[in-house]
């Protein structure tokens, strides 16, 4: 048994024998299992806590080749160098990314999480909880980690948790209709494709009651949401509120990388992002340590990172439907 303080509690199966791997992440005893509550998994999550930044690893799975809806400073690429999210060397099958995630605890023990953030949306298509019960099933304590759109949380929310995910990210950046218009072009919900106004009205109502759907459920979720200065940034206070009272936990602000149809914009100031977070504290705990990562990162944030080693070979296929 080897004991690291740090990171949580995982078993393995070396020659057909259990052996354990117990993790602490303060001076003491602390294993993480599934009877664990949900709020004990933000301590261990790099991507949900500040303790644990830097401490703790991830991996991302890019998995899902579809997105159900467009947004205008969104750019899909496959590429070896961009780090931002949206980007990934190519996609995985499901049996393919739980063979990845192998590699990548024996490259890195320290990795707690496997999420899955693109390139598409993870609910778009059935790969990523596929994914994810292929890896409930070789790795039962990793925790599982999904970031969404939100536009199908509703309808998947049950599924989600019953596949045993506990931490849910929604990208939610407007809830008004008019402001999320500016930033959303369409969304396609059951073989239509909605614009302008339509669109945004109905994926706002998506990701809110998805975000009440699967906390009741026991999930825990932070609302990420894109600073865009000009069009949503005076209306971070209205997202956090609206996010907390639909049962978010926390709120990540994300400044814009200008791409695509905002090309031409500016990405926020410093300045432009205290103010933001300022705004969005007074509803929501703020998470301040997102690094922007790619669909096929691996590695602990921050201290180490080595895609490099595991996505050599992926297909490239991308589409949004």
């Amino acid at each position: 048994m080897r004991v690291c303080p740090g990171f949580p509690q995982r078993s393995r199966h070396l020659n057909g024998e259990k052996t354990v791997q117990i993790f602490f992440f303060t001076g003491e005893m602390r294993p993480l299992d599934e009877k664990s509550d949900v709020s004990e998994l933000s301590k261990v999550h790099p991507c949900f806590s500040s303790e644990a930044h830097g401490r703790a690893g991830r991996i991302h799975l890019p998995v899902s080749p579809l997105c159900n809806i467009q947004c205008r400073f969104c750019r899909r690429s496959f590429n070896k160098s961009e780090n931002r999210p949206g980007v990934t060397s190519g996609i995985l099958s499901p049996e393919e990314a739980v063979e990845t995630l192998g590699k990548a605890l024996s490259l890195c023990p320290e990795i707690t999480v496997a999420g899955i953030a693109g390139p598409g949306d993870p609910l778009a298509s059935d790969h990523a909880l596929r994914t994810f019960e292929l890896i409930g099933e070789e790795y039962p304590d990793i925790i599982k980690c999904l970031s969404t759109n939100g536009l199908l949380l509703p309808d998947k929310a049950e599924r989600i948790v019953g596949i045993g995910i506990k931490t849910v990210t929604v990208t939610v950046n407007a809830v008004q209709p008019d402001i999320l218009a500016e930033l959303c072009t369409h969304v396609r919900i059951n073989n239509r494709r909605l614009h302008g106004l339509e669109a945004a009205k109905h994926l706002i109502e998506a990701q809110l009651a998805g975000i009440g759907d699967i906390t009741n459920l026991g999930a825990i979720v932070k609302v990420n949401t894109v600073l865009v200065p000009g069009i949503n940034s005076r209306h971070i206070s209205e997202i956090s509120q609206k996010a907390a009272a639909a049962g978010a936990s926390m709120i990540n602000i994300i400044p814009l990388i200008p791409q695509y149809e905002l090309s031409t914009y500016s990405s926020p100031s410093c300045d432009d992002i205290a103010q933001a977070r300022d705004d969005a504290e007074d509803f929501l705990p703020v998470f301040r340590h997102c690094r922007q990562c790619r669909a096929d990162a691996a590695g602990i944030p921050g201290v180490s990172e080595f895609r490099h080693i595991l996505y050599g070979d992926a297909q490239l296929a991308f589409s949004h439907g």
